[in-house]
């Protein structure tokens, strides 16, 4: 399994600790694979939008569909997030 440096929540400051504010605003904690690009905030700020446009509010779908089609997707996948 491959490690990834991160910067922990209570490490985080300036423009991360922002960053990790907002996502934790939307998901109520800041996701493993966001954290992983925690030592590039500002790729992580761009990431997390296009990730939050494609995923959430994309489609015409509802929040509670697109999380149970994310689910199944990462079942299928045997990916843990």
């Amino acid at each position: 399994m491959a490690w990834i440096a991160t910067i922990s929540e209570e490490q985080a400051q300036g423009p991360l600790a922002e960053l990790y504010a907002g996502i934790r605003a939307k998901f109520g904690i800041v996701p493993n694979i966001m954290k992983a690009l925690s030592l590039r905030h500002e790729m992580l700020a761009k990431m997390s939008g296009a990730f939050m446009t494609a995923t959430f509010g994309g489609s015409r779908l509802s929040r509670v569909q697109e999380e149970m089609i994310a689910t199944v997707v990462s079942s299928i996948n045997r990916c843990h997030y």
